[in-house]
């Protein structure tokens, strides 16, 4: 499946305590559970929470259930990027 980083819009995220947090992963849990038992493929990987903004890492059968996922969930995708390719440290190895 193809992985997308969405770019997520969110006033005061960096500041927001654990239990917001939790709340908040519940919700998107939540709505991720839902989606699977309508035979829709998308999966969250991890987010990384960056002053205003989300940075979250999925994988899904398309663009369109990022954008489901968000609408249902309440939580903007600003921003959704296609993964072309992934580099790390081996990458440079011969």
């Amino acid at each position: 499946m193809p992985r997308y980083v969405i770019e997520r819009a969110i006033p005061d995220i960096g500041s927001a305590e654990r239990e917001a947090l939790r709340g908040a992963s519940q919700q998107s849990n939540s709505v991720l559970a839902a989606m699977k038992a309508e035979n829709k493929n998308i999966q969250w990987e991890h987010s990384y929470v960056a002053g205003d903004r989300t940075f979250c890492i999925y994988i899904a059968d398309d663009e369109a259930l990022i954008h489901e996922h968000a609408e249902r969930s309440g939580f903007p995708a600003t921003v959704v990027t296609p993964v072309r390719k992934m580099i790390d440290p081996v990458t440079a190895e011969g």
